[in-house]
């Protein structure tokens, strides 16, 4: 997905979600995380695909994002009051090219 893409679509997500963006392409030990969402005390770490296909999209996630994406988050966590208790989940957001939005919740196990 192009820069300008992703960010469009990162954008129709949060919009989706409707709930207070903690950050957004936040930089970790891991690399990037799209979105980071707060859901009362739960914070809801988003990977936004966009794909013609909803599916493929999903099936797109390998073994090292979902490592990149845990030690991210982990990194995160570690700013948060709580710490690593905090209350977590991590979804994946699929855009399709009309802009709907399919959101898989707690798909990757902490």
């Amino acid at each position: 997905m192009n820069h300008h893409a992703g960010l469009a679509a990162e954008d129709i997500v949060a919009r989706h979600y409707a709930l207070p963006v903690a950050a957004k392409r936040w930089k970790g030990p891991g690399g990037e995380i799209d979105l980071i969402l707060r859901d009362g005390a739960t914070v809801v770490f988003v990977e936004v695909k966009k794909s013609r296909s909803h599916a493929a999209a999903a099936l797109r996630l390998t073994p090292r994002q979902i490592a990149r994406i845990h030690a991210s988050a982990s990194a995160f966590l570690g700013t948060e009051p709580q710490g690593q208790r905090t209350d977590c989940r991590f979804d994946v957001a699929l855009v399709d090219g009309a802009g709907r939005v399919e959101v898989i919740a707690n798909v990757l196990a902490a």
